[in-house]
């Protein structure tokens, strides 16, 4: 996980990766603070700034944690480069969201990409923690090629808790050009 101190930036397809520093709290909450984005995820009350608060810190508290921005410099969502709990060594995309003018079209494969084409640089395979109940990050997650391996109660911060677990291989990766 060491590489993940050193996320450069990425950018391409429209979109500028960053890592995310705590200068981004206010456009990040300002992006977040719409409560339709969350609506269909697990922690609905997110766009609130008591709840959006300790999600920030806990994207922060370790390395990986990227913010993304439009072309023209708008903060529209973010993500996180994370180690599997449960594939030590491994790395693992997720805690991501997008603004809702980013939802149906081909943001989150553009944003995908850059951070899989980053991570598949020395790893081969990537891992996706879905929450049962998240259909849209499910169908996002599949359509990038990623094939449900399995559910397990897992602690990803916050408690056991049970998610979908996604895999992502490199050579499945480069064949879906």
């Amino acid at each position: 996980m060491n590489r993940l101190m050193h996320i450069p930036q990425l950018r391409g397809y429209g979109f500028v990766i960053d890592p995310m520093t705590e200068a981004d709290f206010e456009p990040l909450y300002a992006a977040a603070s719409d409560p339709v984005i969350w609506a269909g995820h697990p922690a609905r009350t997110r766009h609130k700034r008591d709840v959006f608060g300790p999600y920030f810190e806990f994207l922060l508290e370790k390395e990986g944690a990227v913010t993304i921005r439009d072309i023209g410099g708008r903060v529209v969502g973010c993500s996180k480069y994370y180690e599997p709990p449960e594939v030590p060594g491994g790395i693992a995309i997720g805690y991501s969201f997008l603004t809702v003018d980013h939802w149906g079209g081909a943001s989150n494969r553009a944003v995908k990409a850059l951070m899989l084409d980053f991570a598949f640089q020395d790893w081969d395979q990537v891992w996706f923690h879905i929450d049962p109940s998240n259909i849209r990050s499910q169908k996002a997650t599949a359509k990038l090629g990623a094939r449900h391996v399995d559910s397990q109660s897992l602690d990803l911060g916050n408690g056991p808790t049970m998610w979908m677990r996604l895999v992502l291989l490199k050579d499945v990766w480069n064949n879906m050009g």
